[in-house]
């Protein structure tokens, strides 16, 4: 692959991961957190996304595609790249090296979660809140998603870091610094509502 040819690929990926993918993670987490409102509340706000118009094309080229592309290039860039000692300090580069451990554990976590729901309701299963009472009726269950949930949440909130730095939005160190405060903030608030919504499934 060319250097400008992979240049504009990484680009891509940075971009798709940020939108729609990080917005759809965030959609989705806020939407599940309407089980802390109870099963009548959850299966309310499922429903409405479920009779959304166009539904198969929004869920095929604005998530599925998307999101495939962001992994597996993810995978990819997970596997070559090398951490940048010389332009950051250690501290970034440990995030550096999380991004790609959670990058690839979620492509095992998010292949199991479509099959347990989008597959599932395919072969004519219903995806409500009582399936997914029964989904985490298991503990180990319980600390699979958990441990996705946070890895998609850090996922997200270290990725739009990285996009701001490899857009050129935070050129200075101080710009970089403050970032890294913010998306840490995000990381920590999405990773709240999502093991709340997590919680609330456990009986």
């Amino acid at each position: 692959m060319s250097k400008d040819r992979e240049f504009y690929w990484r680009r891509l990926h940075s971009l798709l991961g940020i939108i729609p993918v990080g917005l759809f993670v965030t959609q989705h987490l806020l939407i599940n957190f309407q089980a802390t409102h109870g099963a009548e509340s959850f299966n309310k706000a499922s429903e409405f996304m479920g009779n959304l118009p166009f539904l198969w094309f929004l869920e095929w080229f604005v998530i599925y595609i998307p999101l495939m592309f962001h992994a597996f290039y993810g995978v990819y860039i997970a596997f070559t790249a090398q951490p940048n000692t010389q332009r950051f300090g250690t501290f970034r580069n440990w995030m550096f090296v999380l991004q790609r451990f959670t990058g690839v554990f979620l492509v095992i976590f998010l292949a199991w979660h479509i099959f347990q729901t989008r597959i599932q309701k395919a072969l004519g299963t219903e995806v409500d809140y009582d399936m997914m009472v029964q989904v985490l009726s298991n503990p180990i269950m319980v600390a699979f998603y958990a441990l996705g949930i946070i890895s998609a949440t850090f996922h997200l909130a270290n990725g739009i870091w990285s996009f701001l730095v490899s857009w050129g939005i935070t050129q200075s160190p101080k710009s970089q610094k403050i970032a890294t405060y913010i998306t840490m903030i995000f990381f920590v608030v999405l990773s709240v509502i999502g093991i709340g919504a997590l919680l609330a499934f456990v009986q």
